[in-house]
């Protein structure tokens, strides 16, 4: 199965691949392409049992923007499963970015059809 996100989506906040997290702290998420999100969002992850690391699913945090396709999480992974992609993967490890630190509030966009 491959995997497919919109890049440039109609509707933000936008849904993006998880390509790798580190067993860290801070742990570090990439992203399969530019995630286009800034310091201070708030994302929930999706994470296929079959991806390992499914202590982190349906877990929320607040990020720290790294790189265009990196952010860190404020989460000790390092005892956590290792995150994988299988090759015979039928789900793939997601992550939303669904609220934001309304102190800054940076990323608040408007959706159009």
């Amino acid at each position: 199965m491959s995997c497919y996100a919109e890049q440039n989506p109609t509707y933000l906040p936008a849904m993006r691949l998880v390509a790798s997290i580190s067993n860290a702290l801070p742990a570090v998420v990439t992203t399969s392409f530019a995630h286009n999100y800034v310091s201070g969002e708030i994302v929930r992850f999706l994470i296929p049992a079959s991806h390992g690391m499914v202590q982190l699913n349906n877990q929320q945090a607040e990020i720290t923007v790294t790189g265009p396709t990196t952010f860190t999480i404020p989460i000790d992974t390092r005892t956590f499963d290792a995150y994988t992609i299988p090759g015979s993967a039928t789900q793939c490890g997601q992550v939303v970015s669904f609220a934001e630190n309304n102190s800054i509030l940076t990323a608040a966009t408007q959706n159009i059809l």
